[in-house]
């Protein structure tokens, strides 16, 4: 490792009101976040616009790049709200999803529904799971207006509680009206990433980017898997990579749908297909739950992050832990030392992926190769991408290695989004300013004075022969530091 680069795995935060100071994003930015997520499932866009700029400006204090995803709210299916805000449900019991029923008038007996077309999508004996499973109906009959179900795992359900089919099926638009006049708002965010809940298609991206452009953005998108019936089918979930940056591997809608029992093989599956179809990719949800409320994590949750990083994620995320955790410091503390236990494993350090593959351009060639010439030199201490669209550095980052990957560029969105790119450190410099014969030169200077080298070690350096044109990387070189 080189002396200030010593964590690849990324550490997304989820911004809340435990987390949103100045103070306090300056904290966690000094404990290891990569990049702030806001949730725009609460919250106001006025106020999202506030700590986009405050994320903004204590970035730019610490003197590096700092991303921002911003993660529409989507389609959640709900049920309606309870007349004392709350039922306590027993097993045996019967219970009614009633359309007919108005806000406010649920009771033990039943409540309303804010999605009409539920009593399209099921069908007798199919199993709902109501708070995240935590309730389970068994469906008896279905009505016009109504669903009749018997209780078969009972409990407390409160109002607004969200709604799943045992095995996927409960289909909405992905883009709710809620979501269309939060992407009119995006200007005043101008995030990085744009996260798209319940994808159930490539048109989902395809139309999510459509609207963003009227608006003059152009932020990576990020594509939500939460959908059983998208992991089901081959031919969806790689429509859906191959239209978006990359994806996030919800696990708590998704789990519920498909079972704890099938989730960890999905996981698995859907971060190597990523790796493999050159999309970055983010583990999500319960991470590092139990620290909410307690300052140390369980020894599960660290496993459970340290099997992510071995798996080869880009990112792990932390939501309610940042946002409304006691702890938010600390807790990014921990999933950062997570991460760097599993990365001195042998196994994360190491690939053999692609080495049997023919590759499709001089810059994927070049990519490929400087990774495998990197790992195997053991005097290389990094790899510097003179690069001006990104695409280089993401190539490298798919393939495991225990060296930075230091991504050399003027354009500063380029820069944003490769934060989120595993074992890529974002870093501005405009190779442009200098002629082609000093330009290397002055990259390892730049990164000997920013601590990043030290005399004696060697750096393998890419570029291409045409100085700031994108997709023209060809040239690959092994240089000394002195």
């Amino acid at each position: 490792m080189t002396p200030r680069v010593n964590r690849r795995t990324k550490i997304v935060a989820t911004v809340g009101p435990a987390s949103e100071s100045d103070d306090m994003i300056a904290k966690l930015i000094t404990a290891g976040v990569n990049v702030f997520r806001l949730n725009f499932s609460h919250g106001t866009a006025a106020h999202h616009a506030t700590v986009a700029r405050r994320i903004r400006k204590q970035a730019n204090i610490a003197g590096q790049y700092v991303g921002i995803l911003a993660d529409l709210q989507g389609p959640k299916i709900r049920i309606s709200t309870f007349r004392n805000d709350s039922v306590e449900l027993a097993n045996g019991d019967r219970f009614r999803l009633d359309l007919d029923l108005d806000e406010g008038e649920g009771d033990i007996r039943g409540v309303g529904l804010d999605y009409p077309e539920l009593c399209n999508s099921v069908s007798r004996g199919d199993i709902l799971l109501l708070d995240d499973g935590r309730i389970r109906l068994r469906v008896d009959d279905v009505e016009t207006t109504a669903v009749d179900c018997t209780v078969q795992v009972g409990g407390k359900l409160g109002s607004r509680k969200g709604i799943n089919r045992l095995g996927g099926g409960l289909a909405a638009p992905a883009l709710t009206t809620k979501d269309l006049t939060d992407i009119d708002s995006l200007a005043e965010v101008s995030p990085d990433f744009v996260a798209v809940s319940f994808v159930s298609s490539a048109g989902d991206i395809h139309q999510t980017r459509e609207l963003l452009q009227q608006h003059q953005l152009q932020p990576a998108i990020i594509a939500k898997i939460e959908r059983a019936e998208v992991v089901a089918d081959d031919d969806t979930l790689n429509g859906i990579l191959t239209a978006s940056a990359g994806v996030m591997v919800a696990r708590g809608d998704l789990g519920v749908e498909v079972g704890d029992a099938q989730l960890i093989g999905i996981q698995k599956e859907l971060i190597a297909r990523s790796r493999r179809m050159d999309r970055v990719v983010i583990t999500a949800t319960q991470m590092m739950e139990s620290m909410i409320s307690n300052s140390m994590p369980t020894r599960a949750e660290v496993f459970d992050v340290a099997n992510a990083v071995l798996d080869g994620t880009d990112a792990v995320m932390l939501s309610a832990e940042t946002a409304v955790g006691k702890y938010p410091v600390e807790v990014v503390t921990a999933m950062a030392d997570a991460a760097l236990g599993a990365e001195r494993q042998a196994v994360a350090r190491t690939s053999r992926y692609r080495l049997d593959t023919h590759f499709e351009s001089a810059q994927e060639a070049i990519a490929m190769s400087a990774i495998y010439a990197a790992n195997h030199y053991s005097n290389v201490r990094g790899i510097a991408c003179l690069t001006e669209s990104g695409t280089t550095p993401l190539l490298m980052s798919r393939l495991s290695s225990g060296l930075p990957i230091f991504a050399l560029s003027k354009s500063s969105s380029t820069l944003q989004k490769l934060c989120l790119c595993r074992g890529v450190v974002p870093l501005f410099f405009d190779a442009t300013a200098f002629d082609q014969d000093s330009v290397e030169s002055r990259a390892i200077e730049f990164l000997l004075d920013g601590g990043y080298l030290q005399k004696n070690d060697s750096i393998l350096l890419t570029k291409g022969e045409v100085m700031g044109q994108a997709g023209s990387t060809n040239i690959m070189k092994i240089l000394p530091v002195r």
